[in-house]
């Protein structure tokens, strides 16, 4: 079983930036497409951004051209870097497979807290 550990997160202002981290224990976390997800509170998990193990990546609508998701298999890490944020960013954001993989995701990490506020 692989287990995430998601970090990054903070307090920005509008406009600001994060970047985001999800450190991933086994090996194996390579080969996998992986993706990043986000919870605001009252509303059901979505999914934001995904990255293939050729790091061919896919964003979802409120976050293209703001966001961009790579990964470093050495670091077992994947990264997703945040422009130009805005309020309802806000969220907690984790990572796990890509969504086409549902049925086998991992266990999820504690997520991290991004608050977009002035």
């Amino acid at each position: 079983q692989v287990q995430l550990v998601e970090s990054g997160g903070g307090l920005v202002q509008p406009g600001g930036s994060l970047r985001l981290s999800c450190a991933a224990s086994g090996r194996i976390f390579g080969i996998y497409v992986m993706g990043w997800y986000r919870q605001a509170p009252g509303k059901q998990r979505e999914w934001v951004a995904g990255i293939t193990s050729s790091s061919a990546t896919d964003y979802a609508a409120s976050v293209e051209g703001r966001f961009t998701i790579s990964r470093d298999r050495d670091k077992n890490t994947v990264y997703l870097q945040m422009n130009s944020l805005k309020p309802e960013d806000t969220a907690v954001y984790y990572c796990n497979k890509d969504r086409a993989y549902s049925s086998s995701w991992w266990d999820w990490g504690q997520g991290t807290q991004v608050t977009v506020s002035s």
